[in-house]
């Protein structure tokens, strides 16, 4: 009943579909009972001597014609119950991976991609099967069993038919105590099957790293040991499961003893004919289908009850961030003002962020620089929406970025990260994958403003080239390119780089800035990067620390002070002349040598 009421809301929504589903099925249980009555007037008339040529003929045309109206019910039936069932599975596989683009952070690192993969596959199918097969498996016993005995009880003998359905309380009984063990036994076994297919996705994902270092063999010791929990735990559902039958077997095997000694007793005493003992053992059959399915209709529920109950507790879970959507909608160009007294990230007391405050013209670009924890990223999700709740404000074109609709504020910040994810699919619609309709003189304009253009034509097939899971054809710096291009393309009003250039040598990093300054002339960009070449021509350069701004100004400025910034550069510049030079060189220069020892100490401290 658990897992009707869990899916009442659906069957509610396709009530046609269901209710002419169960017409038709209703139908078919009724045609299904012509046929003993026919096979025991016929076995009479043989008693009596009374059958003929006619007879014989008309009884053969009314079971032909019993099973041409079956077997149209059994068509439309099928057609909408397990069409609903169907139907079911689409909306809430569609309803899960909306729910997983809209989450944020914290629910991907609480919920690993096997699990969540997992939930999508098994899960639904399982749910599927209880909206379908669950429910023709009820409806079908019931109307197939309730009809069936009926006709025993009007057509033959109603104490024949007591005997026969005594069992059925001690069935359901026993039915619903493996029922129950079903359930959690099966929702263990799912669990252990998410974990296998996380260890599945993560072996594939990384096998690069797992054969750099050598440990192809433990991984498989690893997977076998996780592949041996799997088999446990879903042995321990198949047994269970196969204590059905059995307990069918005895049940079945008594109604028959019983009704053949009472029955044969009363074909001798003249109480019923032998063509009727013939049909009420033709409906008995009809009432082992009922029987068993009994124990199936627990078991798939039990299933389905489980598997519903994972997946809800998954489309329960809220995000952490993005806690309102305003009405405003962005203005075509404007200044945005980042003034953050405070940030601590969900479940934590320490502040990622204090003070920090900055303002940004429509043209002028930012530097973000700093040590590895310094806050930067922490600036960049507060920027992109993924954490709302902070002390401060911060502002687009004189509104909040909190008033402006999701919808409207996402798809003008045009965000390169770190970690660069391409499709698999061509180079053009990894380019334009924001923006499908945009033409290709659009696209090949964004990919020379990225400095990727002249690559693109250098391979076999152009902008057609497929570029294979996650760029894997691609080298690292033609990755980043390519994701700049598609920042590019959307023209954002907000364009944030987190160190995207790092892959790239200093010569094409110059020329990509080079030609966003000319095309944001009226935007504004973010460049978080460790190498302060990317920064040097931004219009303001923060030095962050701890969260807090431990120096700003311009490149002159800050090149010039005795902070970490200037350090940091002359580090910089030196590696970049030992790179430059051969090793005779490296070791004449000694004033390059000291110089790098010195920096290198007081950076540290």
């Amino acid at each position: 009943m658990r897992a009707f009421i869990q899916l009442w809301w659906y069957f509610k929504d396709e009530k046609k579909g269901y209710g002419l589903g169960l017409f038709a099925l209703f139908c078919v249980a009724l045609t299904h009972l012509i046929p003993p009555i026919i096979i025991g007037k016929f076995i009479d008339d043989i008693v009596r001597r009374d059958l003929t040529v006619s007879l014989t003929a008309l009884y053969l045309l009314i079971l032909l014609l019993t099973a041409g109206v079956e077997y149209f019910f059994r068509y439309f039936w099928i057609i909408n119950l397990r069409g609903a069932a169907f139907k079911l599975e689409k909306v809430l596989r569609a309803r899960l991976f909306g729910h997983f683009l809209r989450m944020d952070r914290p629910f991907f690192q609480r919920n690993r991609t096997g699990d969540l993969m997992a939930h999508a596959t098994n899960d639904l199918n399982a749910i599927r099967d209880m909206a379908g097969t669950g429910i023709l498996t009820l409806a079908d016993s019931l109307m197939s069993g309730g009809t069936t005995i009926v006709a025993m009880l009007l057509a033959i003998d109603w104490r024949l038919t007591l005997i026969a359905i005594l069992p059925m309380p001690l069935l359901a009984l026993v039915a619903k105590m493996l029922g129950d063990r079903i359930h959690s036994t099966f929702d263990h076994a799912q669990a252990t099957f998410s974990e296998m297919n996380d260890k599945v996705q993560e072996g594939i994902t990384g096998v690069k790293a797992i054969k750099s270092f050598g440990e192809e063999a433990q991984d498989i010791k690893n997977f076998d040991g996780q592949l041996r929990r799997v088999d446990k735990a879903f042995n321990a559902v198949n047994f269970i499961d196969s204590l059905y039958d059995p307990l069918m077997d005895l049940i079945v095997g008594a109604s028959y003893s019983l009704t053949i000694f009472l029955g044969g007793y009363y074909v001798l005493h003249h109480t019923i004919s032998l063509g009727q003992l013939v049909s009420f053992f033709a409906y008995l059959g009809n009432l082992v289908w009922p029987m068993f399915a009994i124990g199936m209709l627990f078991n798939i529920m039990e299933r389905g009850s489980a598997s519903y109950d994972r997946v809800d507790r998954l489309l329960k879970q809220k995000s952490e961030s993005k806690t309102s959507d305003g009405t405003l909608k962005m203005p075509a160009a404007g200044d945005l003002h980042f003034a953050v007294d405070s940030f601590e990230y969900p479940g934590e007391t320490k502040h990622y962020l204090e003070a920090v405050d900055f303002t940004l013209k429509k043209g002028e670009v930012l530097g973000l620089v700093g040590r590895t924890g310094s806050g930067k990223s922490s600036i960049i999700k507060l920027l992109i929406r993924e954490y709302d709740d902070y002390a401060g404000h911060i502002d687009y074109a004189g509104h909040n970025i909190k008033d402006y609709q999701l919808d409207e504020y996402l798809p003008s910040v045009g965000y390169v990260p770190q970690e660069h994810f391409l499709f698999s699919t061509t180079v053009r619609d990894n380019i334009r994958f924001a923006r499908m309709e945009a033409a290709q003189a659009e696209v090949e304009l964004a990919a020379k403003a990225a400095g990727i253009h002249e690559d693109i034509l250098g391979f076999a097939e152009g902008y057609d080239t497929m570029v294979g899971e996650r760029g894997v054809s691609l080298s690292g710096g033609q990755k980043q390119r390519l994701s700049i291009a598609r920042a590019i393309l959307i023209e954002p009003k907000l364009l944030i780089l987190d160190d995207a250039l790092s892959a790239v040598d200093a010569k094409t990093e110059s020329r990509i800035l080079t030609e966003l300054s000319k095309i944001r002339a009226n935007s504004v960009t973010l460049i978080v990067s460790h190498r302060l070449s990317s920064v040097m021509d931004a219009d303001e350069i923060i030095v962050l620390d701890e969260g807090k701004v431990a120096e700003r100004g311009n490149h002159a400025e800050l090149s010039s002070s005795e902070g970490w910034y200037a350090q940091m550069w002359q580090m910089q510049q030196i590696e970049s002349k030992l790179e430059s030079q051969s090793p005779e060189e490296i070791m004449a220069d000694e004033n390059v040598g000291s110089l790098a020892q010195s920096n290198e100490s007081e950076v540290s401290q």
